[in-house]
């Protein structure tokens, strides 16, 4: 059984804890409750350290701000009306 290739240009780079804090501005205690659902996955690097994919915060990301941009333009067009 072969895993999939990741779908990433150029060098996969992991982040840890304090690294995604700083990205996304958000607490380590935020981020903890995110992965339940919609963070994304974190990978396991070593028997005790765990990261999460660059490129995967970066979608998350990217999401986010796509996310909050159309609520705020439907928020905006319906207090035209």
């Amino acid at each position: 059984m072969s895993l999939p290739e990741p779908a990433i240009n150029g060098p996969i780079r992991i982040l840890r804890l304090p690294e995604i804090c700083e990205i996304t501005g958000l607490s380590r205690a935020t981020i903890c409750l995110q992965t339940q659902e919609r963070f994304p996955q974190r990978i396991r690097i070593t028997a005790r350290a765990v990261g999460s994919v660059e490129q995967e915060v970066q979608t998350w990301l990217a999401q986010r701000i796509a996310s909050s941009r159309s609520q705020l333009l439907f928020h905006d067009d319906e207090n035209e009306r």
